[in-house]
């Protein structure tokens, strides 16, 4: 069995440095708008960036003919204010490749409850 394992608290400061970022390349009015845009483009990433806790879940088999090797990562965090759970797809250096399921939560005691309940 593994057991979780705490990352720094990301709180809301990933949507926060990307809001930020943007505003001042693009104007304080395109910041937030353009913020939803990359989101949604780039769910895993943001998401596996905002975790406070993972889990190792398994390997995750690589149907590619490279050498590239796949975990099953459990994580729990929150972005944009609400708490999520989800099962990202990471690869050995630790970059997030897919998100494959999550779930949102209002309360970061609920997340972290189904969480724990994995």
């Amino acid at each position: 069995m593994t057991t979780p394992q705490p990352i720094a608290d990301a709180g809301n400061r990933v949507l926060k440095a990307l809001v930020a970022g943007l505003e001042i390349e693009f104007g304080r009015d395109a910041g937030e708008a353009l913020a939803r845009r990359f989101l949604d483009a780039e769910d895993a990433d943001f998401h596996w960036d905002a975790r406070v806790e993972e889990r190792w879940l398994g390997a995750y088999p690589n149907l590619e003919e490279d050498i590239l090797e796949l975990d099953r990562v459990a994580i729990v965090g929150q972005l944009d204010g609400d708490w999520f759970v989800a099962t990202v797809i990471v690869d050995g250096d630790g970059n997030a490749r897919a998100l494959l399921g999550k779930r949102v939560f209002r309360s970061k005691s609920y997340a972290l409850r189904a969480f724990a309940d994995g």
